[in-house]
């Protein structure tokens, strides 16, 4: 029977038959399929192209693909063979297909032909790198050596780890055994999992019997970096192992190394103790890593010798960088800045281009204005002049604007509150200096030269502007993964965009096209957060009002405002606490097992439903949005009302817990919830609060109307 005389009601059926209730366009149809490859819903796709005449190409590119995903080669060489010309603007990704189906068939001979369209494409190919692997393995058995000069000439294009198995395969095939254990050791000595490693260790083992004395050691530092792979990976015992078949004195240090890591700590810090070395970098680690077995038992003194040994003996080594910046950070923590302040203060002038100088100097430059000392104002300058790009610029100026006004230099404070809202226009402090400048005084002082001069000596970075509209090859980019989505081969799209966004096009306007893509609201956004990643740096101004909903998106708005207005919340202020704890997925369960929009623990939520108007209460209710932000609600107005009303401690203890922020609150007499805020000593929270305040004042710009 000919798929054109098949009815519509059989095709209906055939798709109930199938699992699948919906009779929608192609795309819709081969997601399907994908996702479960029943002969119905295969059958389905091939009678709607039949009825479908100009969808019929990209019917079988999908068809294709999807044979070659089931392993069924002869089926999708037959499908693809024809497509490359027929298919122009994704003419590669027809060809990759056929290529890679070939190989796996064993029909070497037309593989380079096949991969032609990819080699003459306009636009760089995603296959490109990847088609040279195909073609090295379609030469191997004929010609191997010819196999090798080709991954050779291309080496610096081809993906890792699979390039140099590939490579490793081709040297194996041509007899060169030398070559084909060092590529098999690069893979195995790099990486400790994944089916490339597996691959390269089998194929060792099998080297090792054939060459024999001829087999090629591995050298220390391939070792070494095994052993660190396993350390990174948490596999705490097999690095012990891997250290213990190494004589040199890293591997030595890396054994104890391995001990504290996998928590016994007491083993490791008496290992360290009684290990003797000669002055050298293995040394250096080995008294960080005493350093921090100290820090893990609260023993002060063992930390500071430590410390003390390290400046003595290794003052420019990165070992004792870690250990001022591992020792600071314990005594932020228990706010002991008589301890803390010296040690930030040693990082950055002993260690002027770490990337921890900027903010080791921001340490000691606020707890100096905290504490009204008199080099604040001096300290404020030399962080602006000294580290303009870093993210602690805005709170230093903005502190710098309060010290004007402290000497009632209104003009110096409002040029200061200016600078920071051009500069740092979606910055927490930047909201700050904007409610500053609606102060009569400071709104209505005349110019400062004096800080202008200071201030416009200062180059802060900035964003990139939104281009308002696609260059040929990002609108080339968005019409071939238009035509993958509308074929089903959304996996593909979406790889598509990504790609054009890392290599040739305009990531922004990418990245809104594949965030209008998503499925779900809260996928869009992290679309957008990744590949557009420096957007707090944009004035509104200077890109779409769509690009900033996608990142700002306002779904469930008529229940969230409800919530919000029955409990005489801010609606905008309940939209920003969601966008940070779960981007709006309902469905949301964080590793403390909170749950929902709001980020709700159970327990919490038993106990303030009823409250909030949810009689009936289980776990799956958290996921229902309505309900969740009912709840949600009702504990943030609880929260707010315990904290007296402050926005600033609600969300600090929202974060990390009421007991925590009572600890906070005690250690200085702020002034400003600014200061509070800066004063937080775990980044999380502080970061936190900025972030679900800046949110706030971000949907009140957009959607205030």
């Amino acid at each position: 029977m000919k798929i054109r005389n098949y009815s519509a009601s059989l095709i209906l059926a055939l798709l109930f038959n199938g699992g699948f209730a919906s009779t929608g366009p192609l795309a819709t149809l081969v997601r399907a399929f994908r996702e479960s490859p029943t002969p119905a819903r295969r059958t389905a796709i091939s009678a709607y192209s039949a009825t479908h005449p100009k969808d019929t190409d990209l019917a079988s590119l999908a068809l294709g693909i999807a044979a070659y995903e089931q392993h069924n080669y002869p089926e999708a060489i037959a499908l693809l063979k024809p497509l490359p010309p027929q298919l122009p603007a994704i003419a590669d990704y027809a060809a990759y297909y056929l290529a890679a189906a070939r190989v796996e068939n064993s029909e070497f001979d037309s593989v380079p032909r096949d991969l032609a369209p990819i080699r003459n494409a306009t636009l760089v190919s995603p296959f490109a790198a990847r088609s040279w692997i195909l073609e090295a393995r379609a030469l191997k058995t004929g010609d191997a050596p010819a196999a090798v000069r080709l991954l050779t000439e291309h080496y610096s294009e081809l993906p890792q780890p699979d390039g140099d198995l590939n490579l490793a395969d081709c040297y194996q095939a041509a007899g060169d055994l030398p070559h084909a254990a060092e590529y098999y050791q690069r893979i195995y000595y790099s990486y400790v999992s994944g089916d490339a490693s597996m691959r390269a260790a089998i194929a060792l083992l099998s080297l090792k019997d054939t060459m024999g004395p001829s087999f090629p050691r591995p050298t220390e530092e391939m070792q070494l970096r095994r052993a660190q792979r396993l350390l990174d990976a948490g596999q705490y015992a097999n690095a012990k192992t891997e250290y213990a078949g190494i004589q040199c004195d890293a591997a030595r240090v890396g054994m104890g190394v391995a001990d504290y890591l996998r928590g016994a700590v007491n083993v490791a810090e008496n290992y360290l103790r009684d290990l003797s070395l000669p002055q050298c970098e293995a040394d250096a680690q080995r008294l960080y890593y005493q350093v921090e077995c100290a820090r893990r038992v609260y023993n002060d003194a063992a930390m500071q010798s430590g410390l003390q040994r390290l400046a003595a003996v290794y003052p420019k080594s990165p070992w004792r960088l870690k250990a001022l910046t591992s020792a600071a950070n314990r005594y932020l923590l228990i706010n002991r800045p008589d301890e803390f302040v010296p040690l930030y203060r040693a990082i950055y002038e002993d260690f002027p281009t770490a990337s921890i100088a900027p903010l080791a100097h921001w340490k000691v430059t606020f707890q100096a204005w905290l504490h009204n000392q008199l080099d604040a104002p001096m300290l404020l300058r030399e962080h602006l002049r000294t580290y303009p790009t870093h993210y602690t610029a805005g709170g230093s100026l903005y502190f710098l604007g309060r010290s004007f006004e402290q000497a009632h230099d209104y003009a110096s404070a409002r040029a200061c509150y200016q600078r920071l809202s051009r500069a740092f226009e979606n910055q927490y402090y930047a909201m700050l200096a904007r409610k500053r400048l609606r102060d009569a005084e400071i709104g209505s002082a005349p110019p400062s030269s004096s800080s202008d001069d200071f201030l416009s000596a200062i180059r802060f970075t900035g964003a990139s502007q939104v281009p308002a509209s696609p260059s040929q090859t990002t609108s080339a980019r968005i019409e071939r993964s238009r035509l993958l989505r509308s074929a089903g081969l959304n996996d593909l799209a979406d790889a598509e965009l990504r790609f054009g966004a890392r290599q040739d096009g305009q990531p922004a306007l990418l990245a809104m096209e594949l965030a209008e893509s998503a499925d779900a609201t809260h996928q869009a956004m992290r679309v957008m957060k990744v590949m557009s990643p420096e957007y707090l740096g944009l004035p509104v101004s200077s890109a779409p009002r769509k690009y900033w909903e996608l990142l700002f998106p306002l779904p469930y708005k008529s229940d969230l405002v409800r919530s919000a207005e029955e409990r005489n919340i801010d609606p905008f202020l309940l939209a920003g606490l969601i966008r940070q704890e779960s981007e709006f997925n309902p469905v949301a369960v964080s590793p403390a097992k909170a749950y929902g929009l709001t980020q709700i623990r159970p327990v919490t939520g038993r106990q303030f439903a009823r409250r909030a108007g949810v009689t009936a209460f289980n776990t799956r209710v958290l996921y229902q949005p309505a309900a969740n932000l009912k709840i949600g609600s009702s504990i943030l107005r609880s929260m707010l009302d315990s904290q007296n009303g402050s926005l600033e401690q609600t969300l600090a203890a929202y974060n990390a817990g009421p007991a925590r922020v009572s600890e906070w609150l005690s250690w200085a007499n702020y002034r400003e919830p600014a200061e509070f805020v800066e004063t937080i000593p775990f980044t999380e929270t502080r970061d936190y609060v900025q972030a679900v305040l800046r949110n706030a004042e971000m949907y009140r710009r957009l959607y205030a109307r």
